[in-house]
């Protein structure tokens, strides 16, 4: 008797059939994006009924000092009387609420802001219409950037970039080849690579990755995404904060993962019902930012970003209000500033973007002896 295969399985194997294996990206688009059987279209893969959990989802601290960063940073524009607050993948609405919440001790700032998301998912769209009812705040949904209204904006992504599609290729004898998905002979997805050598392809690496030995991968996006948002705050004014699990020096390393309920999974195994992502480049990303003309601030660690917010002091007040739930409180501090090499204060990193006008950006002066780091997983 056959297998029986989803949809989504059915369609990749469809089109593996027909023009050979498909680039990592490809894959990990269709996976993630497929209109009807894409992960993010199907489920709501978030918190603890999810696949993976988030920042905003250990605790409201995180959201709350997002929003007041947000108030600090329309008053370093002038405190322009129109703002655009967009989310870019703004997930279950958790992290846009505490935000929005924590705005109420500025009402000049609520006055001036509407809120735009930009969200693909119908389902996800549904989870953040309920969360943010009762706002007080105008709010409308995208399919991008790109039909948010004009303007001076400020834009929040936390674990956007990661699940971008990302481009794979391995080093061999006679140069770099792009890693692709194909079918083995036991008719299960398999990595494989591209037969010719990308053209020229080593002209684009740095140098740290140039000299990695044969067999290595190397990770990279397409510049679109950050080009496209500098642009606009070039254009319009604004800043953007970027948070996201990743290095900050660029470096050859697969970092290709999957999450299916809170563990990692195999990310070929079941297409369309597992999370994939992948380590951000922060050096790739500041690099592309820069070559536009933004102005690029940090990268610093999520635990230094949100230790200068003044985290310890919301943690605190929250303490204070609540003294049944202090060890919650300390449980969440703790996970969000842990710096340990699995830690998310020091996974995860914090780059700020924005027009040339602005030279600082709360949280986000980047110690000089930060060091960088080869992708792992």
């Amino acid at each position: 008797m056959a297998e029986e295969r989803s949809p989504l399985d059915a369609e990749i194997r469809r089109l593996i059939a027909a023009a050979g294996p498909m680039p990592v990206s490809q894959f990990m688009a269709l996976c993630l994006g497929h209109p009807q059987y894409g992960y993010y279209f199907t489920r709501n893969p978030f918190g603890g009924g999810g696949d993976f959990v988030t920042a905003p989802d250990i605790s409201q601290m995180f959201g709350e000092l997002v929003g007041l960063w947000s108030v600090a940073v329309w008053r370093q524009l002038g405190s322009p009387a129109e703002l655009r607050l967009i989310e870019l993948g703004p997930g279950r609405g958790t992290m846009m609420s505490d935000a929005l919440r924590a705005t109420k001790v500025v009402p000049a700032f609520r006055e001036a802001t509407t809120v735009h998301l930009v969200e693909t998912s119908p389902a996800l769209r549904e989870r953040q219409e309920d969360a943010l009812i009762g706002s007080g705040f105008p709010i409308a949904w995208h399919q991008s950037l790109d039909s948010v209204p004009g303007g001076p904006a400020i834009v929040l992504a936390n674990e956007f970039i990661d699940a971008l599609p990302v481009n794979q290729a391995v080093k061999q004898e006679d140069g770099w080849h792009e890693r692709q998905v194909g079918i083995g002979d036991d008719g299960k997805y398999a990595f494989t690579v591209a037969a010719e050598p990308i053209a020229h392809f080593e002209r684009t690496l740095p140098a740290t990755v140039r000299s990695a030995p044969n067999g290595a991968i190397f990770e990279w996006r397409p510049d679109y995404a950050v080009l496209d948002l500098c642009r606009r705050l070039k254009r319009n004014g604004g800043a953007a904060l970027l948070i996201d699990y990743g290095h900050v020096a660029s470096a050859a390393g697969d970092t290709l993962q999957a999450m299916r309920s809170h563990r990692f999974a195999d990310p070929l195994a079941a297409p369309g019902e597992v999370d994939l992502t992948s380590h951000v480049d922060f050096e790739a990303l500041a690099a592309a930012a820069d070559s536009v003309g933004a102005r690029v601030h940090g990268p610093v660690t999520q635990a230094d970003f949100l230790m200068r917010l003044g985290i310890e002091k919301r943690a605190a007040m929250l303490k204070r209000a609540a003294p049944d739930k202090a060890g919650l409180v300390d449980a969440a501090l703790g996970r969000l500033t842990d710096r340990s090499a699995r830690g998310m204060g020091g996974l995860f990193k914090v780059l700020g973007l924005s027009a040339r006008s602005l030279a600082g950006l709360p949280g986000l002066e980047r110690p000089r002896n930060q060091a960088g780091g080869a992708p792992s997983r």
